[in-house]
Formats: C-alpha cells, structure tokens, sequence
C-alpha cells in the first residue's frame, strides 16, 4: 500500500473511532433515536436524488437500512445514552465480527476454523475484563444494548453479502432513506413529543457538529474511501487496519471525556483486539509462514 493511502486509511479508522465520543457529544441534547434519524436523514438527503438507485432488489435495501439504521446505530444510540462510555462502545462492537462469523455458519453454512474458535475465547475473556471495570463507565444495560447492536451490525453484513451490490456508495445512501421515519417513530413512541421539544428548545452547536461530523466525514466520506481502497488494494491489506478503530475510539473518550484507562480497560482492549486479529486473520498469517518456510532453503 503507497504511504499516502495508508495515511488515509489510518485516518478513517480514527474518524470511526473518534466517532462514539461525537455521538455522546450530541446525545447530551439530542435524543438517542431522533439523534440517529437525523444522521440518515441527511445521510440519503439530498445525495439519493443525484445517485442512481442500484442494481438491487428492494427488500435488501429496505432491510439493510431498518437495520443498519435502527437495529445497529439507534440502539448503539441508546447504549451510550444508558451509561457506557464511548471508549467501551468503541470496543465492545467489533463483537460484530464473530456474530458475523457465527450467522456465516449458519446462513452460508461456513465452516468455523480453529482460529475463529480460539479468536471468540480471547475475546471473550475481554468481555469479562469488560464486566468487571466498577469506575462508573460500564453499564449493564449499555453493555447489553451496545452487543445487540454488534449483533444487528452482523445482520447488516449479511443482507449485504446476499444483496452482492457492487454500488456501495448507493447502496448506503438509498438505504438510509428507510432509517429515518421509523427511528423518529420509535423516539415518539418511546418519549411523546418531549424529545422534539428538547431538540427544538436546546440544540447547541455540540449537536449540530455531532450530526455534521456522523454524516460527512464518519459515514458518507469514511465508507466512500474504505471502499475505494478496497477495490484498488487486496482485503487482506486494507481490512486488518480496521482493528484499530477501537484503539482511537478509547483514545478519543480518554482525549474528550478524561475517560480513565484502567488496568482492566488496557486487559480487555488487549484480548478483543488479539482476539479479532486471530479469529479473522490467523489462518492467512499461519499459511503466509508456512509458505515462507517451504521456500527457505533447508
């Protein structure tokens, strides 16, 4: 990869780790869901009258936006909003990674590897690293909401692998028009009109550079540029980067929040992130040795 675009890789990884401490920015004024709505609101508007629709039928569309929109974002939204800091967050949704893994085993009927197994352990036994901080930025009910967005975030990748689109970018932006009504819905449904009022009566520039940030440089910009650099480099080279966007995101809550880094915090970031280096990238590394071996001259 020329340094340049490794530079820029590197960079989105940190905007999409930094990104959880701007969504908790936003959410000190902005209710969880109407937060989200907004983001694809904007997301699909006014891009989506300029953009093609793509060469996909319209139940994976309308799928992947309900749930990359509500059952992902919205309710990573709301974990966040429910006390678990935007660090932990950061962490705890590359659990994705291995729910993806698991649904892959039993939608595509994939074979789990040794190392995907060994991976999940590791991982695991970060969790429980997770489980025990007591400084007051885990909850149990953020902990609970953020592992179900992981697991919708794994829903997400599989309608997306079904629906073979080679038109991300307008596969993104059409998607979201179908995250919005249902998102603000819900909030009334939740809160009544109190959210709108809120929104109405107390939006600072916080929020507005939270949703500004959420929708240009994070989403429409960071997905735009990954998915350039994976059409130009081989996914082994491009995707193991994104194992860093945990490592920005507690950096960014340790930079905006004065989040604390305990022991326990380094332990879990440690194993999640050895964990999903494992599980995704250990057989690659293990075949790349054997084969350098073979050449080596005995």
């Amino acid at each position: 990869m020329k340094p340049r675009h490794l530079l820029l890789a590197i960079s989105i990884t940190a905007i999409w780790g930094a990104n959880f401490s701007v969504i908790k920015l936003g959410l000190t004024t902005v209710d969880p869901f109407i937060l989200a709505g907004i983001r694809f609101t904007l997301c699909a508007l006014p891009a989506i009258f300029f953009i093609p629709k793509p060469d996909v039928q319209w139940r994976y569309i309308i799928g992947y936006g309900l749930v990359f929109g509500i059952g992902l974002w919205g309710v990573v939204n709301l974990g966040i909003k429910s006390g678990l800091s935007a660090g932990i967050a950061s962490l705890v949704l590359q659990f994705s990674a291995f729910f993806t893994i698991l649904l892959g085993s039993w939608i595509f009927k994939e074979t789990i590897s040794r190392f995907q197994y060994a991976g999940m352990g590791l991982a695991l036994c970060g969790l429980l690293s997770i489980v025990s901080i007591v400084d007051g930025t885990v909850t149990t009910a953020g902990l609970i909401l953020v592992l179900l967005g992981a697991v919708a975030w794994s829903a997400a990748n599989v309608i997306n692998k079904k629906a073979k689109t080679t038109q991300v970018f307008a596969f993104l932006v059409w998607s979201s028009a179908f995250s919005p009504i249902p998102l603000f819905a819900l909030d009334y449904v939740v809160n009544g009109a109190t959210g709108y009022s809120t929104l109405l009566n107390q939006l600072d520039y916080h929020a507005v550079l939270s949703i500004l940030f959420q929708v240009y440089p994070n989403t429409l910009f960071g997905y735009w540029v990954w998915n350039s650099l994976l059409k130009r480099y081989p996914v082994s080279t491009v995707a193991p980067l994104s194992l860093l966007v945990p490592v920005f995101g507690l950096l960014g809550s340790v930079m905006i929040f004065n989040e604390t880094l305990s022991l326990n915090k380094i332990v879990a970031v440690v194993l999640i992130v050895s964990g999903l280096g494992v599980g995704l990238y250990g057989q690659r590394v293990l075949s790349a040795l054997l084969k350098r071996s073979d050449r080596c001259p005995s």
